[in-house]
């Protein structure tokens, strides 16, 4: 099956450089084919199947128009099936304003014969124009391309897909900051069932796999749920340094930390990759104070240092012993920290000892567990964090 691209919409254009691995074979300027669309136009009224029609509506009051044989046209949809269409209700259509302007079923048809293509995969919403192209393909002598209607794509309540259920734009989703690998996947499963419970896919599998036979007849459901899965699959697949390379981007760019400390960003990567689905996630992330504890000392009241009822006295006993605890520890990793306090939370009560903590590392009440935040932290600024909610609970 061979691919080719009719240049009419520059978005389009950017979409197919996104989806990464798209290649077409052939490029067309459909703007610079004008002697060929004349000389068609020209063989069909010159054989009696188009003529010049006089109007008495609209601008132009010469156009060309298909003389429609009136007869039922026939065809097998790979989709759909057999399907048969009476053309006697579309009359003589037009198929051009003059010689030098053809309309949109005349031009299909000629690129299509010209340039060898064998499948017309396309919406359902083309089956109507399928009769009209099929009448000039007789009358030019040349065969058909066998026909694919696949299915619309609709929003999750049916309706048809709009700006009011969120991105549609190719572009958008690019934004947003899913993969190209991951939409192209998403895509060819809309409507489409590989006959089997592996849903993620790269190009080559997709090629491999993808049976238009096996394309469902119904409208197909945008699901935005499957779509966060499968990119956060594929983002699973990238190598640890392009992960740390867009997670840095990310940061650098949003949180505008062009100096940020890239061995702090490296160390909460790991915590940003479990709980993203896209790259855009990060950005909601620093929009809602959940990152810029990690390089930035947390403001926080005095209030939710302290765990349920414990009085503020008590909280600040608990910081103590535990800054003295991490104070000795010589291997500074999750494993040497928790294992240094661990044993006096569980005896005073995890809650006690473990809350003032976080909160005095992150300033949240949601965070990583304080073991990983202070390995993160580093030792120094573990310790003057715990310093500076001492001091505030004097």
């Amino acid at each position: 099956m061979r691919r080719r691209r009719r240049e009419r919409c520059i978005s389009g254009v950017c979409a197919r450089r996104f989806i990464t691995g798209l290649e077409w074979d052939e490029f067309y300027r459909q703007s610079e084919r004008g002697d060929i669309y004349k000389k068609y136009i020209e063989k069909l009224i010159t054989n009696g199947f188009a003529y010049i029609s006089d109007e008495i509506e609209g601008d132009s009051k010469q156009v060309i128009r298909f003389k429609n044989p009136k007869k039922k046209i026939k065809f097998n949809d790979i989709v759909l099936g057999e399907i048969e269409f009476d053309t006697t209700d579309l009359g003589d259509f037009i198929i051009a304003k003059d010689t030098e302007t053809p309309l949109y079923h005349l031009t299909v048809v000629i690129d299509d014969c010209q340039m060898g293509i064998t499948h017309a995969i396309r919406g359902q919403e083309h089956i109507s124009n399928t009769p009209r192209q099929i009448l000039i393909l007789e009358a030019l002598g040349v065969p058909r391309p066998l026909y694919a209607h696949i299915p619309l794509i609709l929003a999750p309540d049916r309706s048809k897909l709009s700006k009011r259920h969120g991105a549609v734009s190719t572009l958008e989703y690019r934004d947003l900051g899913y993969l190209p690998e991951a939409l192209l996947n998403f895509i060819a499963l809309i409507g489409w069932n590989p006959g089997g419970e592996k849903e993620v896919f790269n190009l080559k599998e997709l090629i491999d796999e993808f049976k238009l036979e096996r394309v469902q007849k119904a409208g197909a459901i945008f699901d935005t749920v499957k779509l966060d899965f499968i990119n956060r699959e594929h983002i699973k697949m990238l190598s640890e340094e392009e992960k740390l390379k867009e997670i840095i981007a990310c940061l650098r760019r949003q949180a505008r930390l062009p100096e940020a400390p890239k061995d702090i960003l490296q160390k909460i990567s790991p915590l940003i990759l479990e709980r993203i689905s896209k790259w855009g996630d990060i950005d909601e992330m620093l929009k809602t104070g959940e990152l810029q504890y990690f390089w930035q000392t947390p403001k926080y009241s005095t209030e939710i240092l302290t765990w349920k009822n414990q009085a503020p006295a008590e909280a600040k006993k608990h910081l103590e012993q535990t800054a003295k605890f991490l104070e000795s520890v010589e291997n500074w990793d999750t494993e040497g920290i928790k294992s240094a306090v661990w044993d006096y939370a569980a005896a005073e009560g995890r809650g006690q000892v473990l809350w003032p903590l976080r909160v005095a590392l992150s300033g949240r009440q949601k965070s990583p567990d304080p073991f990983m935040l202070a390995s993160i932290l580093g030792k120094k600024g573990t310790l003057e964090r715990i310093g500076k909610a001492i001091f505030m609970l004097q």
